[in-house]
């Protein structure tokens, strides 16, 4: 049992008693609830002569006057009448005797109430303080969702608490977490928003919805249940970021309840809160995975990337250089020296359609494919269309590839070449300019396809440039592009300075990014230069 200087004090209760005996002159006492005084007595006296005119109710010595002090309906004290009389007056009992031991009780019943409540509030504040610590601290959107509905059930008095989240699509409120509620409840059925009018007042206008009486109220999706469960009284609070609503959170009372201001406020805040906190551990959530899928693509971009050659191959009369520069961590871009029988060496450029993961795969099953059959057919027609076979075999009619593959027989300076839909590769001689184009379509769009080869021979001074489209169609500010013009005049500036292969390659790249600035590339870029001793 509870006792009234839990509330207030012993030095606040003897004020209290001191001044309602100097005013209303009849000496009262504070006791506990088992009659024991807390205070002790007032000098003041109460007599017949005080209240002319008013009759006695009985002699102070046969009538013993108490009222209980009541907070929650327990009995925490007593306020009893002193009445004390001499050997020349009886003292008497009046009726504002009796009045006044009632306003006595209840005003230090009230007081005591408020002491409880402003208690209450302040662990309720001090519990919101915690839970911001805990929300900020917490990464795991369940884990977090969970605590909530368990500390707002615990801090606010209530019997049960839920949580439910807006669907992606907005149109259910599905439960996420639960603290108090039985699995026969929780199992009641959707909750749709168009059906819930309850949830649609507190998202559309930001503020709770009280529901006084569960099982009458006819906003209630499931009354019935509510019953069964127990549930009488109910505070819906919108849960919302930045404007955007995330969901609800719902409060029970097993009683009917009243919902004060404050309990209202401090639903909303915590709702707030807590909206906050589940969009940032969804973010942070969203970030490792975004950290590990970037890890996962650094490391598969190392793998690609030991695909393609390390070095040129050194080769006596050619002078041979490569550049390659992806678009992101994985490209589509391939380029490949083959070493083949006969002194011969292969020399692929390929170009894969799009970017990004789908772009590298398809790019190493052109490249395994290509290696395959280079080793056992020189024909370049007849590799081409292999490759072109496996292609359409294990892709779909969107994904196709650009791939320029010649072969240089070292022994005889002979090149041999086959150009499948590529951006035609330069041969510069004496100044002048060839494209080398004979070959045919791009590759895994129809297996029916073939392609042409051509032949000729190199000489001393020639200069052969292999490179991708994102060399010709890197943009500037104004979306310009570098143009197959300006590439062609850049190879020739290079070579009329006397550069090597790698020097021309890399003269060829700088001319693009001083032409493109700082805009971001649009496409992976390869070069290969070869110069011919």
């Amino acid at each position: 049992m509870g006792d009234v200087t839990e509330y207030l004090n012993p030095e606040t209760l003897q004020q209290l008693q001191n001044a309602f005996t100097a005013v209303a002159r009849v000496s009262i006492r504070i006791c506990r609830a088992d009659g024991s005084p807390l205070t002790v007595p007032s000098a003041a006296v109460s007599s017949s002569a005080d209240a002319p005119g008013e009759e006695p109710l009985l002699e102070a010595a046969s009538y013993g006057a108490s009222s209980p002090i009541m907070v929650n309906d327990e009995v925490i004290g007593r306020i009893t009448l002193d009445i004390a009389g001499d050997e020349t007056q009886t003292p008497m009992v009046y009726p504002r005797h009796l009045k006044l031991v009632g306003l006595v009780s209840g005003l230090i019943a009230r007081l005591c109430q408020r002491e409880q409540q402003l208690r209450s509030r302040v662990e309720e504040l001090a519990t919101l303080y915690r839970l911001m610590g805990a929300f900020s601290g917490q990464r795991d959107p369940q884990s977090l969702l969970e605590l909530i509905a368990k500390t707002v059930a615990e801090t606010m008095g209530a019997m049960a608490c839920s949580i439910r989240l807006l669907s992606e699509d907005g149109t259910e409120l599905i439960r996420s977490a639960t603290a108090n509620l039985s699995a026969e409840y929780l199992q009641k059925g959707p909750v749709l928003l168009r059906e819930s009018p309850i949830d649609q007042e507190a998202l559309s206008t930001g503020k709770s919805v009280k529901i006084v009486d569960m099982q009458n109220d006819p906003r209630v999706l499931y009354p019935a249940e509510a019953h069964r469960e127990g549930i009488v009284s109910g505070l819906c609070a919108p849960m919302t970021y930045k404007g955007q609503p995330q969901g609800a959170i719902r409060l029970y009372k097993a009683k009917r309840h009243e919902f004060d201001w404050f309990e209202v406020s401090l639903l909303e805040a915590i709702a707030a809160q807590a909206a906050a906190a589940i969009v940032n551990a969804r973010l942070y959530t969203e970030a490792a995975r975004s950290a590990e899928i970037q890890r996962q693509l650094r490391l598969a971009g190392e793998v690609q990337r030991r695909m393609i050659p390390a070095a040129s191959p050194q080769i006596e009369g050619f002078d041979i250089a490569a550049i390659y520069v992806p678009c992101f961590e994985l490209g589509g871009d391939f380029y490949d020296f083959l070493p083949l029988p006969e002194n011969n060496l292969g020399l692929a450029v390929c170009d894969v359609v799009g970017k990004g993961v789908p772009a590298s795969l398809l790019m190493a099953s052109i490249r395994a494919s290509l290696r395959a059959h280079a080793r056992s057919i020189y024909e370049m027609s007849e590799v081409l269309r292999q490759v072109n076979c496996d292609l359409c075999a294990d892709t779909l009619i969107s994904e196709f590839a650009t791939l320029f593959y010649g072969v240089i027989d070292t022994s005889t300076r002979r090149f041999t070449y086959a150009n499948a839909g590529h951006t035609p590769p330069l041969l510069i001689r004496d100044g002048r300019i060839c494209h080398l184009s004979t070959g045919g379509s791009v590759l895994g769009i129809d297996e029916r396809l073939h392609w042409q080869q051509q032949a000729f021979d190199l000489f001393s001074g020639d200069v052969l440039l292999m490179h991708t489209d994102g060399l010709h169609e890197a943009l500037n500010f104004q979306d310009e592009p570098f143009g197959r013009q300006r590439v062609e005049q850049a190879v020739l500036a290079a070579i009329d300075l006397g550069r090597d292969a790698e020097g021309i390659a890399k003269h060829v790249l700088w001319e693009m990014r001083r032409f493109a600035g700082l805009q971001t590339r649009p496409d992976d870029l390869t070069l290969i230069a070869v110069r011919v001793q």
